[in-house]
C-alpha cells in the first residue's frame, strides 16, 4: 500500500464536503507530475486530506476507492482523476508549521514542492504524521 497527500482549498472543496459526499471524484488536477501521482494510486491506498491556502493543515484521511480514469471535467482525455472515500478526521489537525518544526519531515514534497496538489508520502513520514495527528497508521 502507498500513502499520499492531496490538497484542496476549503472554499472550493473542504473536509466537510468530502464527509458529506462520502466518495467523490478528485477532479481538476492539471499538473503533469500531480496527474502522474494520481495514475500511480491504487485501490485502498491511504491519503491525507490537506486544507491549503488559509488553513494549511492535514484535517482528515481518505482512501482510494477507484483508480485513475479520464477526468470528466477535462476536455483532454490524458487528464485523470481518482475516487476518494472519506475514512476519518484526524484527532489533531497537523499544521504546516508543525510539519516544518519536525526535522524528520524535512524532505516531504509538501515542503520541497509546495505548489504540488497531489504527492506521495513515504512510510516513515506517514507514520510520523499519523502520530502527530492522533490517528492509527
Amino acid at each position: 500500500m502507498n500513502h499520499w497527500l492531496v490538497k484542496s482549498e476549503p472554499a472550493s472543496w473542504s473536509w466537510s464536503d468530502q464527509v458529506r459526499d462520502g466518495t467523490t471524484a478528485w477532479t481538476g488536477v492539471r499538473n503533469h507530475q500531480a496527474a502522474n501521482y494520481l495514475k500511480a494510486m491504487r485501490l485502498g491506498d491511504t491519503v491525507f486530506f490537506y486544507h491549503s491556502v488559509e488553513e494549511k493543515r492535514i484535517v482528515g484521511v481518505v482512501e482510494v476507492a477507484r483508480e485513475a480514469y479520464p477526468d470528466p471535467t477535462a476536455e483532454d482525455p490524458r487528464w485523470v482523476c481518482v475516487d476518494l472515500k472519506a475514512v476519518m478526521p484526524v484527532a489533531r489537525p497537523v499544521t504546516l508549521a508543525d510539519i516544518k518544526a519536525e526535522p524528520r519531515l524535512a524532505e516531504l514534497p509538501l515542503l520541497k514542492q509546495s505548489r504540488l496538489s497531489v504527492m506521495p508520502i513515504d512510510p516513515f513520514s506517514w507514520s510520523t504524521l499519523c502520530r502527530m495527528a492522533g490517528v492509527t497508521p
